[in-house]
Protein backbone atom coordinates (compact mmCIF):
# COMPACT_ATOMS: atom_id res chain seq x y z
CA UNK A 1 0.00 0.00 0.00
CA UNK A 2 1.55 3.45 -0.69
CA UNK A 3 0.42 6.96 -0.17
CA UNK A 4 -3.08 8.06 -1.53
CA UNK A 5 -3.00 10.88 -4.32
CA UNK A 6 -5.11 13.64 -3.34
CA UNK A 7 -7.13 15.43 -6.33
CA UNK A 8 -6.40 18.10 -8.48
CA UNK A 9 -9.35 20.05 -7.77
CA UNK A 10 -11.76 18.64 -4.53
CA UNK A 11 -15.29 18.62 -4.81
CA UNK A 12 -17.57 21.05 -3.48
CA UNK A 13 -21.09 21.23 -2.29
CA UNK A 14 -23.12 19.20 1.10
CA UNK A 15 -21.16 16.04 -0.22
CA UNK A 16 -17.51 16.85 -1.26
CA UNK A 17 -15.94 13.30 -2.47
CA UNK A 18 -12.13 13.27 -2.58
CA UNK A 19 -10.38 10.66 -5.60
CA UNK A 20 -8.23 8.67 -3.60
CA UNK A 21 -5.54 6.57 -5.08
CA UNK A 22 -3.82 3.65 -3.86
CA UNK A 23 -1.50 0.09 -5.66
CA UNK A 24 -2.20 -2.86 -3.69
CA UNK A 25 -0.79 -6.05 -4.71
CA UNK A 26 0.26 -4.58 -7.58
CA UNK A 27 -2.91 -3.02 -8.82
CA UNK A 28 -4.33 0.53 -9.16
CA UNK A 29 -7.38 0.95 -7.03
CA UNK A 30 -9.36 4.07 -6.67
CA UNK A 31 -11.80 5.14 -3.47
CA UNK A 32 -14.04 8.26 -2.64
CA UNK A 33 -13.58 10.06 0.76
CA UNK A 34 -16.27 12.06 2.08
CA UNK A 35 -14.84 14.34 4.85
CA UNK A 36 -17.80 14.85 6.77
CA UNK A 37 -16.26 16.43 10.15
CA UNK A 38 -18.28 17.24 13.26
CA UNK A 39 -22.33 17.65 13.37
CA UNK A 40 -23.40 14.55 11.99
CA UNK A 41 -25.05 11.37 12.52
CA UNK A 42 -25.24 8.58 10.23
CA UNK A 43 -26.82 5.13 9.56
CA UNK A 44 -25.09 2.52 7.22
CA UNK A 45 -25.05 -0.92 6.88
CA UNK A 46 -21.34 -0.72 5.73
CA UNK A 47 -18.67 -3.54 7.22
CA UNK A 48 -16.89 -0.67 8.88
CA UNK A 49 -18.74 1.86 11.13
CA UNK A 50 -22.12 0.34 10.61
CA UNK A 51 -25.26 1.02 12.95
CA UNK A 52 -26.46 4.56 14.62
CA UNK A 53 -24.14 7.03 15.66
CA UNK A 54 -21.74 10.29 15.16
CA UNK A 55 -19.23 9.74 11.78
CA UNK A 56 -16.74 11.77 10.26
CA UNK A 57 -16.34 10.44 6.97
CA UNK A 58 -17.24 8.37 4.66
CA UNK A 59 -14.88 6.03 2.76
CA UNK A 60 -15.96 4.20 -0.27
CA UNK A 61 -13.18 1.57 -1.20
CA UNK A 62 -12.44 -0.11 -4.26
CA UNK A 63 -10.83 -3.72 -4.34
CA UNK A 64 -9.17 -6.32 -5.87
CA UNK A 65 -11.91 -8.61 -7.66
CA UNK A 66 -12.05 -11.60 -6.30
CA UNK A 67 -11.23 -10.19 -2.73
CA UNK A 68 -10.45 -12.42 0.02
CA UNK A 69 -9.75 -11.25 2.95
CA UNK A 70 -11.57 -11.86 6.09
CA UNK A 71 -11.19 -8.83 7.85
CA UNK A 72 -12.64 -6.43 5.68
CA UNK A 73 -13.02 -3.89 8.89
CA UNK A 74 -9.68 -4.04 9.64
CA UNK A 75 -8.81 -3.22 6.07
CA UNK A 76 -11.11 -0.63 5.75
CA UNK A 77 -9.29 1.33 9.22
CA UNK A 78 -6.24 1.03 7.77
CA UNK A 79 -6.92 2.69 4.38
CA UNK A 80 -8.75 5.32 6.02
CA UNK A 81 -5.69 5.96 8.28
CA UNK A 82 -3.26 6.70 5.47
CA UNK A 83 -6.07 8.78 4.04
CA UNK A 84 -5.28 10.82 6.97
CA UNK A 85 -8.84 10.60 8.74
CA UNK A 86 -9.30 9.61 12.81
CA UNK A 87 -12.32 8.99 14.80
CA UNK A 88 -15.62 7.54 14.00
CA UNK A 89 -15.93 6.81 10.50
CA UNK A 90 -18.00 4.70 7.95
CA UNK A 91 -16.12 2.57 5.31
CA UNK A 92 -17.85 0.66 1.98
CA UNK A 93 -16.22 -1.72 -0.28
CA UNK A 94 -16.74 -2.27 -3.60
CA UNK A 95 -14.99 -4.35 -7.00
CA UNK A 96 -16.44 -1.82 -9.18
CA UNK A 97 -14.74 1.22 -10.36
CA UNK A 98 -15.56 4.01 -8.56
CA UNK A 99 -13.96 6.49 -10.34
CA UNK A 100 -17.01 8.18 -12.20
CA UNK A 101 -19.61 8.07 -9.34
CA UNK A 102 -23.34 9.06 -9.96
CA UNK A 103 -24.23 12.64 -8.19
CA UNK A 104 -27.60 14.18 -7.83
CA UNK A 105 -29.04 16.73 -5.67
CA UNK A 106 -32.68 17.28 -4.57
CA UNK A 107 -33.77 20.51 -2.16
CA UNK A 108 -30.58 20.48 -0.16
CA UNK A 109 -29.88 16.52 -0.02
CA UNK A 110 -27.15 15.44 -2.08
CA UNK A 111 -26.16 11.29 -2.95
CA UNK A 112 -23.06 9.80 -4.22
CA UNK A 113 -23.48 6.58 -5.98
CA UNK A 114 -20.74 3.98 -7.22
CA UNK A 115 -22.88 0.99 -9.15
CA UNK A 116 -21.32 -2.60 -10.29
CA UNK A 117 -24.66 -4.94 -11.81
CA UNK A 118 -22.51 -8.14 -13.07
CA UNK A 119 -24.40 -9.67 -10.25
CA UNK A 120 -27.26 -8.84 -9.33
CA UNK A 121 -30.77 -10.32 -8.57
CA UNK A 122 -34.46 -10.50 -6.37
CA UNK A 123 -34.19 -10.14 -2.94
CA UNK A 124 -36.22 -12.79 -2.18
CA UNK A 125 -34.50 -15.70 -4.14
CA UNK A 126 -35.45 -19.17 -3.67
CA UNK A 127 -31.81 -19.28 -4.40
CA UNK A 128 -30.24 -19.72 -0.80
CA UNK A 129 -26.66 -21.30 -1.97
CA UNK A 130 -23.20 -19.89 -0.83
CA UNK A 131 -21.59 -19.19 -4.33
CA UNK A 132 -19.63 -16.63 -4.09
CA UNK A 133 -20.24 -13.45 -7.02
CA UNK A 134 -18.12 -13.88 -10.01
CA UNK A 135 -17.47 -10.24 -10.70
CA UNK A 136 -17.98 -7.07 -9.65
CA UNK A 137 -21.47 -6.68 -8.20
CA UNK A 138 -22.27 -4.09 -5.49
CA UNK A 139 -24.11 -0.77 -5.60
CA UNK A 140 -22.61 1.92 -2.60
CA UNK A 141 -25.05 4.96 -2.35
CA UNK A 142 -23.84 7.48 0.24
CA UNK A 143 -26.58 10.43 1.36
CA UNK A 144 -26.60 14.01 2.73
CA UNK A 145 -29.84 15.06 4.34
CA UNK A 146 -29.47 19.00 5.91
CA UNK A 147 -31.78 18.04 8.48
CA UNK A 148 -31.52 16.40 11.93
CA UNK A 149 -33.70 13.16 11.82
CA UNK A 150 -34.42 10.63 14.46
CA UNK A 151 -33.43 7.34 14.85
CA UNK A 152 -36.56 5.80 13.13
CA UNK A 153 -36.38 8.25 10.66
CA UNK A 154 -33.15 7.63 9.79
CA UNK A 155 -33.93 3.39 9.19
CA UNK A 156 -37.30 4.55 7.37
CA UNK A 157 -34.30 6.95 5.48
CA UNK A 158 -32.62 3.33 4.20
CA UNK A 159 -35.79 2.18 3.55
CA UNK A 160 -36.40 5.47 1.51
CA UNK A 161 -33.14 4.85 -0.49
CA UNK A 162 -33.46 1.82 -1.08
CA UNK A 163 -37.13 1.99 -2.62
CA UNK A 164 -35.31 4.99 -5.08
CA UNK A 165 -32.88 2.71 -5.70
CA UNK A 166 -34.88 -0.33 -7.14
CA UNK A 167 -36.88 2.17 -9.32
CA UNK A 168 -34.00 3.63 -10.97
CA UNK A 169 -32.85 -0.09 -11.70
CA UNK A 170 -36.37 -1.08 -13.47
CA UNK A 171 -36.06 1.62 -15.13
CA UNK A 172 -32.88 1.32 -16.60
CA UNK A 173 -34.19 -2.19 -17.87
CA UNK A 174 -32.43 -4.46 -15.29
CA UNK A 175 -34.44 -7.26 -13.99
CA UNK A 176 -33.93 -6.80 -10.42
CA UNK A 177 -33.85 -5.50 -7.03
CA UNK A 178 -29.55 -5.09 -6.56
CA UNK A 179 -26.97 -7.08 -5.98
CA UNK A 180 -25.95 -8.96 -2.91
CA UNK A 181 -23.46 -7.02 -1.45
CA UNK A 182 -25.27 -3.48 -1.89
CA UNK A 183 -24.58 -1.12 1.25
CA UNK A 184 -26.21 2.58 2.17
CA UNK A 185 -25.08 5.37 3.79
CA UNK A 186 -27.16 8.26 5.03
CA UNK A 187 -25.79 10.68 6.82
CA UNK A 188 -28.21 13.72 8.69
CA UNK A 189 -27.16 16.66 10.91
CA UNK A 190 -26.75 15.93 14.83
CA UNK A 191 -29.76 17.28 16.38
CA UNK A 192 -28.96 20.89 18.69
CA UNK A 193 -30.61 22.43 21.49
CA UNK A 194 -34.18 23.05 20.49
CA UNK A 195 -33.89 22.62 17.46
CA UNK A 196 -36.11 20.30 14.87
CA UNK A 197 -35.87 17.04 14.70
CA UNK A 198 -37.82 14.96 11.52
CA UNK A 199 -39.75 11.88 12.58
CA UNK A 200 -40.37 10.89 9.28
CA UNK A 201 -38.27 10.42 5.99
CA UNK A 202 -40.64 7.92 4.23
CA UNK A 203 -40.77 8.80 0.43
CA UNK A 204 -43.73 11.52 1.28
CA UNK A 205 -42.12 13.12 3.69
CA UNK A 206 -40.16 16.54 3.28
CA UNK A 207 -36.87 15.02 2.99
CA UNK A 208 -37.54 11.41 2.41
CA UNK A 209 -38.93 12.91 -1.04
CA UNK A 210 -35.63 14.66 -1.77
CA UNK A 211 -33.54 11.88 -0.52
CA UNK A 212 -35.71 9.19 -3.51
CA UNK A 213 -35.09 11.52 -6.05
CA UNK A 214 -31.28 12.26 -5.44
CA UNK A 215 -30.53 8.84 -5.21
CA UNK A 216 -32.94 8.04 -7.59
CA UNK A 217 -31.32 10.53 -10.27
CA UNK A 218 -27.52 9.23 -8.95
CA UNK A 219 -28.54 5.67 -9.38
CA UNK A 220 -29.01 6.53 -12.90
CA UNK A 221 -26.60 8.50 -13.87
CA UNK A 222 -23.70 5.40 -12.02
CA UNK A 223 -25.48 2.69 -14.04
CA UNK A 224 -25.50 1.71 -17.55
CA UNK A 225 -28.72 0.43 -19.39
CA UNK A 226 -29.94 -2.99 -19.95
Amino acid sequence: MTAVVPPARPATGLLPVQPLTRFEDGEELHSLLWRAGRGWRMISSAVLGGGIGERSWVLNAQVAHGYRRTDPDRHLSALARVAGVRGAGVGLMTAAAVSRPGRAHSGGVEAVVTSGISVRGWAASADEGTRLPSGPGTINIIAAVPAALSDAALVNAVATATEAKVQALLELGHDCSGTPTDAVCVAARTPVPGGEVHAFAGPRSLWGARLARAVHAAVHEATPRA
